[in-house]
């Protein structure tokens, strides 16, 4: 039958008893082993180097050690053979090396004061103790002195001098009189380092005749006392007020030194009056964080654990209302031996190689010697397997005959360390200590670990299989580890099996089987139910549980967590609980709880007892108050709060809420503290430092919130240092020589305590230099002057207040204030597209030149006249554009074709932009030209019409030719044959001769480069139908011979000519007709609305050309279709408005000037229209 080994989840203990690196084995002290195995002695227990003893006791100096075989001791004294069978008070204790030397019958204990080593020998080797230096303690008597009454003036200073005798260890101080009452002490009155008693100054009070020093003894517990000393001060006026003087110590300089370990203590007391004041600052650092304590009133500076990094000059300062004085303590910091790596034992097989290793530090650097076997190795008995270098034994194809114990002395002027360990020869096969045919048995889903407990010399190693024929398992599934145990990190049903553990060395195998059964986990799959039931009533609680069959399942059941009552009223069977005639005490939570031999689960249900249903409905609400709030087990950062629940009225209680006002820095305010189960009456909360709190209670039910309880006592907590740092830590330059660090200030609630102050440190990012600090108040800022521009600086900002420090705060990277760039970008080259669109690429600037956050780059460009780059640039209007980041190119947009251009680059960073690049210029290829300007036709003949017409306003490049197009159109609107003539570039006025008379004509004008073809421009005209009338461009000419419309323009003709007369003879008359009060009622024309017909703005009054436009006909007189009269560049309209381009290139930017003109519209004439005009305006 295998034996069994249950490994509940979360306790499996790991056998650790085995160390497995070479550079340490340990023979496991296992019995069978130690039959076999051999061991050297190992010293396992040894009395204190400086080892004082009570002369009054026996001696016993210690010295225990272990090894196979057991080793015997001996021992020297005062580095000679110490024998003890000569001495008949000496004892050894049996199977040990502990002395007792019997000084209580006889003797005395100054006859064995020296130094003690102890030796423990087998035939491995030697292993020796420290050097046990013993001495009795002393408490001598004072020495006879005849002390004579102190006399002195109100105001004055006094030393009382204490000299007590020297004893060992050095007594402890302290002043009493003679009731034994301790003297009171003050920043004015206070005891030194070396036990006098300083008065800073004297007051009339101070007169006593009990001044008295005592010195405890403890080694002896004894108390010596100094004879008393009368101190008369004369209550006269006092002393005239006096700046500070050092009592203590004296001149402006002294030295200090300190081993590393030890506590610094520093001292200075000073007199005057008023009494003064002492601070303690280092001159060249700060003093270390939670390492430094001030004492006797901040007299005593003192540093624990002091190191190598605590020398320095410490200057301590003196100072009252009349002046300041100030001594430097220049302190040095020694260092006894102290150990890098000790030597550890070895244990090799033969053949094998190794080393011994042992580093030590220390101030000044210790020497390192070796001894082997407890004699320096350099007259110890050769071993060709060794060889020793410094600090390091290096040990090559070693043999049986190499073991032995080896000692490290490690010493120096303040001190010595002493470390034994042994190199061990042994060749075992491998063996394995974990008992056969052990089962393990585990839940599923939880972790497994086999153990597997081996040794063997050489060091063996571990393989684990599954099954007969399984592999070696590996590290992807299992966690093998060190010490041979096999972790399967979550076990499955299929990992049950037979496991096999092999350990192998050179010398041989070993094996072992283990056995694992995975188990189903215990579940609750039906939970007890809540339940309210009437007083008297029967209640009953069901609990089934699933769990695997192979395990014995326990059911238990607890009221409010502790045992059922022993009451017949309640009944367990099986998987119930049942409680008859319920009574108000069975209210509570039950819980059922099943156990196995593996695992444990529970579920909880409340019971509520209510009184039997009143005939009356019963009222539903939300619960009362609480009240009765109580505060116990007060302690500095937890209470515990407890409560008598108000009526639930019908509805259980399902939580309470706490909340808590901070009645010191938020008064009136109340903050959510925790929430806990209805059946709850008590609360333990957490609480942070220094805070006044005080609580209330709310209940909740189905139903909603109570009103809350009346609060609690207040409750002040001890101030203690802050938790956390500010947040939100930035440090950003406002100036190129500035660092401006800002952070978040904590909240009251916070602080922990009074005085909230900042550490501001600061230190260059890239450089050795120490951390610059300073400490100011509760403020969110602080500037660093003097610092070089834009450099990386590492920032951190540490809380605290008169308690102390907050945790070291987190660095954060800033920098220093940005500068103007100081370079521009070189080699800018321009590559020119196409007629509207170029490619600008430039080099990058240095990122030191640039001396700030690079923000882009920015393109200046301009058009200008070859020639002229120099001259009119204050008429020039630059184009801007922006391009962010680090990029080295950009596109130029909207450029205007066969153009001469100028640009240059800058760096532009969060101060600004730095200088230009040298203009770079670059032409525009030619591009099509736009329509030309205008185009008149003029002298209309029976077979001819002449064209006049302006050049485009904009070639665009050379004009090459014109392009004429044109067609007839007849009376049905349908065009006719189309004929293209070039006419040549220097051209303005072109005769079409050979056309049909009476004929409409349609014409398409356009210009050329080298480029291609422009825009074109159309029009129409008519041949003359005879050389005395005029035909224009009408769809009405071909009617006009029809008798029908003949008819009727004369009938329009005469109405018009009689309105004419009309209206002149009421003009005459002085009378106003309508058309008249309409224009007076718009004669100003800086008030004219807009008219929807043609657009324009009567509000608006042209700077050039006050006159109001007329209207007319929409068609000139002469046939001239006009171009709008401005195209000039923007620089025109600019008001020094920088242009932008959206990312297609299209241009963004705002302009504004002049208003352009509109075409002439009709006949500028204010005169009435003749009667041709106004038949025309009907055509």
């Amino acid at each position: 039958m295998p034996k069994k080994k249950r490994l509940p989840a979360g306790r499996v203990a790991l056998i650790l008893f085995l160390c497995q690196m070479i550079s340490a084995l340990e023979v496991p002290l296992d019995p069978k082993l130690l039959e076999d195995l051999v061991q050297p002695p190992t010293i396992t227990q040894q009395s204190p180097k400086d080892y004082i003893i009570d002369p009054r006791e026996n001696i016993v100096i210690q010295c225990e050690a272990k090894g196979k075989p057991p080793p015997s001791f001996s021992w020297t004294r005062n580095g000679t053979h110490f024998d003890i069978d000569k001495d008949p008070l000496v004892t050894m204790k049996p199977g040990s090396g502990t002395l007792t030397i019997n000084i209580m019958s006889e003797g005395k204990a100054e006859t064995y004061e020296g130094v003690y080593q102890c030796t423990a020998r087998n035939e491995r080797g030697a292993a020796i103790s420290n050097n046990i230096v013993v001495r009795p303690s002393r408490s001598p008597l004072w020495t006879k002195e005849k002390l004579e009454p102190i006399t002195l003036r109100n105001g004055q200073s006094l030393v009382l001098p204490c000299r007590p005798p020297l004893g060992l260890p050095p007594p402890i101080i302290f002043w009493m009189d003679n009731s034994f009452q301790r003297l009171p002490q003050s920043e004015r009155v206070s005891q030194g380092l070396n036990g006098d008693l300083y008065f800073s100054n004297v007051l009339p009070e101070d007169t006593r005749e009990d001044y008295i020093c005592y010195a405890r003894f403890n080694h002896t517990q004894t108390i010596q006392q100094k004879q008393p000393i009368s101190v008369k001060v004369i209550s006269a006026k006092p002393n005239r007020e006096r700046p500070p003087t050092f009592l203590t110590p004296e001149g402006n300089t002294s030295n200090k030194e300190e081993l590393r370990g030890n506590v610094l203590s520093l001292e200075c007391i000073a007199e005057g009056l008023p009494t003064p004041v002492i601070y303690w600052i280092k001159e060249d650092g700060t003093l270390p964080t939670n390492r430094t304590f001030y004492r006797n009133f901040k007299k005593t500076l003192q540093i624990i654990q002091v190191s190598e990094a605590d020398s320095g000059n410490y200057q301590c300062i003196a100072k009252n209302a009349l002046g300041a004085i100030h001594h430097t303590i220049s302190v040095t910091v020694k260092a006894a031996p102290y150990w890098i790596l000790a030597p550890q034992n070895l244990v090799l097989s033969p053949g094998e190689d190794g080393s011994l290793i042992c580093r030590a530090n220390g101030n000044p650097k210790p020497r390192i010697s070796w001894l082997s076997n407890g004699v320096p190795i350099e007259i110890a008995p050769d071993d060709p397997s060794r060889k020793i270098d410094g600090d390091t034994i290096i040990f090559s194809n070693v043999q049986e005959r190499s073991s032995a114990v080896y000692q490290c002395n490690a010493s120096n002027e303040y001190g010595y360390l002493l470390a034994n360990a042994f190199v061990n020869v042994l060749a075992e096969p491998p063996r394995i200590l974990t008992s056969a045919n052990t089962l393990y048995q585990v839940i599923a889903n939880r972790p497994a670990l086999l153990d597997c407990a081996f040794f063997g010399s050489p060091l063996p190693t571990i393989e684990w299989f599954k099954g007969a024929k399984g592999s070696a398992l590996r590290d992807d599934i299992y966690v093998l580890h060190e010490n041979g145990t096999l972790e399967i990190p979550v076990a499955q049903k299929d990992s049950t099996g037979t496991y096999t553990c092999v350990a192998r060395n050179k010398l041989g195998m070993a094996k072992n089987e283990v056995h694992l059964e995975i188990k189903d986990p215990t579940r609750i799959i039906k939970q007890p139910e809540y339940a309210v039931v009437q007083r008297g009533s029967t209640v009953s609680f069901e609990c089934k549980v699933k769990h695997d069959h192979t395990l014995t399942l326990t059911i238990t059941w607890l009221k409010d967590n502790g045992e059922l009552p022993s009451d017949g009223r309640f009944t367990v069977d099986k998987d119930h609980l049942e409680v008859a005639d319920v009574r108000d005490s069975d209210g509570g939570a039950y819980t059922c709880v099943a156990n196995t031999t593996l695992d444990m689960v529970s579920a909880s249900a409340v019971l509520s007892v209510v009184a039997p249903t009143p005939t009356p409905a019963p009222i539903y609400d939300v619960p009362n108050p609480p009240f009765d709030l109580e505060l116990t087990d007060q302690l500095d950062k937890s209470v515990q709060l407890s409560w008598t629940p108000g009526d639930d009225n019908n509805r259980p209680i399902t939580k309470f809420i706490i909340e808590y006002e901070d009645a010191m820095h938020e008064a009136g305010l109340w903050h959510h503290q925790t929430e806990v189960s209805g059946m709850q009456t008590t609360a333990q909360l957490k609480l942070s430092p220094y805070v006044n709190y005080s609580f209330r209670v709310m209940a909740v039910n189905s139903l909603g919130r109570s009103l809350p309880s009346e609060p609690s006592e207040q409750y002040l907590t001890k101030a203690a240092e802050p938790d956390t740092n500010p947040t939100a830590v930035e440090g950003l330059g406002s100036e190129p020589d500035n660092l401006v660090i800002t952070w978040k200030p904590l909240n009251g609630f916070e602080s922990n305590g009074p005085g909230l102050q900042y550490k501001v440190s600061w230190r260059q990012k890239d450089g050795d230099d120490e951390w610059a600090s300073v400490v100011v108040a509760n403020v969110s800022k602080y500037i660093v002057s003097g610092t070089p521009t834009f450099v990386p600086y590492l920032v951190k900002v540490q809380a605290l207040n008169d308690v102390g420090f907050a945790p070291e705060p987190a660095v954060v990277m800033g920098h220093s204030g940005e500068d103007l760039p100081m370079v521009a970008p070189g080699n800018v080259r321009v590559n020119v597209v196409n007629s509207t669109l170029a490619e600008v690429h430039w080099d990058p600037v240095p990122l030191k030149s640039i001396r700030g956050h690079l923000q882009g780059y920015r393109i200046y460009y301009w058009k200008a006249q070859e020639g002229s780059l120099k001259r009119n640039r204050r008429h020039i209007e630059k184009k801007i554009l922006t391009f962010q980041g680090s990029k080295t190119h950009g596109m130029l947009p909207g450029l205007e074709p066969f153009s001469h251009y100028a640009l240059n680059v800058r760096v532009v960073n969060g101060k600004g932009e730095g200088p230009a690049s040298p203009d770079r210029v670059f032409n525009t290829p030619e591009g099509v030209p736009s329509a030309p300007s205008s185009l008149k036709i003029i002298n209309p003949t029976l077979d001819s019409l002449t064209l006049e017409w302006d050049p485009p306003s904009r070639p665009n490049g050379i004009l090459t030719e014109y392009t004429l197009k044109y067609q007839p159109i007849n009376s049905t609107h349908e065009l006719g044959p189309l004929v293209d003539l070039k006419i040549p570039a220097n051209k303005t006025r072109w005769t079409l001769k050979n056309l049909n008379f009476s004929t409409r004509y349609k014409f398409y004008f356009y210009a050329q480069t080298a480029a291609g073809s422009g825009s074109q421009i159309t029009e129409e005209a008519v041949t003359t139908v005879d050389e005395g009338k005029l035909a224009m461009a009408s769809r009405q000419v071909d009617i006009a011979t029809q008798g029908w419309f003949i008819g009727l323009m004369c009938a329009v003709a005469l109405l018009i000519l009689i309105l004419l007369i009309v209206c002149f003879i009421r003009r005459n008359k002085g009378g106003k007709y309508p058309v008249k009060e309409k224009e007076d009622a718009h004669a100003d024309p800086e008030i004219q609305p807009m008219k929807e017909d043609d657009g324009t703005f009567g509000e608006y009054s042209d700077a050039e050309d006050h006159k109001p436009l007329k209207k007319g006909s929409r068609t000139p007189s002469d046939r001239t279709v006009k171009k709008e009269d401005s195209d000039d560049s923007l620089v025109d309209y600019g008001e020094g408005v920088n242009g932008q381009f959206n990312e297609d290139g299209s241009f963004i930017g705002q302009y504004s000037g002049k208003k352009e003109k509109e075409p002439a519209e009709g006949n500028e004439s204010s005169e009435a229209p003749s009667p041709v005009n106004a038949m025309n305006s009907f055509v």
